[in-house]
């Protein structure tokens, strides 16, 4: 079900709980959410529809994937850009790695680790802060 963006900066300012089987609906909602907002959009984290869970979901190409409970474990080569956000106005600076490496559980909680370069680890980051409470 597509859901209305969350806004309220002291709300996304708070950490998100660990997800758990009972919270996958989330999922879902994050996907059509997503896909609803692809013109403006390539990631989304739970509590951007209002849910303070850590699910995150994010576009690569025409497939979204999602991540439960992700948790960077390495990062590699530092830079600095400019990323703006869908819950937030304008345009803000921030450091950001080349190559993460993350551990997460999948749609069927299985637990997964890869490793992820360029704009997607990019967009990761983006989500995992969001989950962190991190707002850019």
């Amino acid at each position: 079900m597509i859901k209305p963006i969350m806004k309220d900066v002291l709300f996304l300012g708070e950490k998100s709980e660990l997800a758990t089987k009972e919270d996958i609906y989330v999922v879902d909602d994050l996907i059509d959410t997503l896909r609803a907002n692809l013109d403006n959009c390539v990631g989304m984290a739970a509590n951007m529809i209002g849910i303070k869970k850590c699910i995150i979901v994010f576009a690569v190409g025409n497939a979204i994937v999602p991540m439960i409970n992700p948790v960077i474990t390495k990062k590699e080569n530092s830079y600095v850009t400019e990323e703006s956000c869908l819950s937030l106005i304008g345009v803000r600076q921030t450091t950001r790695y080349e190559t993460i490496e993350v551990e997460y559980f999948d749609k069927s909680f299985k637990k997964q680790k890869n490793i992820f370069n360029g704009f997607v680890a990019q967009i990761i980051q983006h989500e995992v802060d969001h989950c962190n409470g991190i707002i850019i």
